[in-house]
């Protein structure tokens, strides 16, 4: 055993591998022994990210994530582990009062992408990936959720809602897949350190969605909001995915893990 999580000969594909919380999370089970694929829209098929094999993958087809799990379990003969992390946010409010900025409120666009990549993409991954588990009967999903779907985010309805959605299809699917002994678990962030995901745009919609006059005003004070006064780290997030990959938390399942510094509900 090469350190106390053994995830070595493990193969773990980690959608939105190739940025922010997926990056952290595809470099920690890396260090933990495990063979890492990482899959994203932003990278090429072949490429190699810190010595992970890169997949190509528009999640939102089944068609290519199917032909994404099999080029996996052709290279590597399985796959033991999902991390389902890809996601987007775009910053709406349901009715734009001050009606200063209708491009920031809820649209069929906006919210058919999210729902679209944050649902669709979440059950298609899981279910090539669970189809190859119940071969070997046995396998970790780990969904990525948010503190916003416990808790609801002003300006970030949408989104809030399919986070709300994954906890749902991790309670359902722990319980479909526990027999077969498939683990399903996902992880909700609070506040963490900034990526660069977080572009203009971003922060332009966020400001105004919170009604302040710029992104610099927004919830940067953590002392006032976090009980333990500060942001997490995107290590941090990745710790725990890792060890809940791994047979150190063989009896965990159909739960999602609060990780917001005591900020929100567990």
């Amino acid at each position: 055993m090469s350190n106390w999580l053994n995830l070595d000969n493990k193969v773990a594909i980690v959608t939105g591998g190739a940025s922010g919380i997926g990056k952290a999370c595809a470099n920690a089970l890396k260090d933990a022994g495990a063979k890492v694929v990482i899959v994203d829209v932003s990278v090429e098929t072949g490429d190699v990210i810190d010595g992970m094999n890169c997949i190509k993958c528009d999640i939102t087809s089944r068609e290519n994530v199917y032909a994404m799990v099999d080029k996996v379990v052709e290279n590597f003969d399985k796959v033991d582990i999902l991390v389902n992390n890809a996601g987007v946010n775009f910053p709406r409010l349901l009715v734009d009062v001050k009606g200063e900025a209708p491009e920031f409120e809820v649209n069929e666009k906006d919210l058919d992408i999210m729902f679209n990549i944050n649902v669709k993409g979440l059950f298609w991954c899981a279910q090539a990936c669970a189809k190859d588990m119940l071969k070997r009967k046995e396998g970790v999903i780990i969904n990525m959720s948010s503190e916003s779907g416990k808790e609801g985010s002003q300006g970030a309805s949408i989104y809030a809602a399919t986070k709300g959605a994954v906890d749902s299809a991790t309670r359902s699917w722990a319980k479909e897949l526990g027999k077969h002994n498939i683990r399903v678990v996902a992880v909700a962030p609070g506040i963490i350190e900034a990526t660069g995901l977080r572009n203009d745009a971003f922060k332009k919609a966020m400001a105004y969605t919170r009604g302040a006059k710029d992104y610099s005003e927004v919830g940067t004070d953590y002392s006032k909001v976090i009980p333990l006064g500060r942001d997490g780290k995107l290590t941090e997030i990745a710790d725990l995915v890792a060890y809940l990959a791994s047979d150190r938390a063989s009896y965990v399942s159909g739960t999602t893990f609060n990780i917001s510094g005591a900020k929100s509900r567990g």
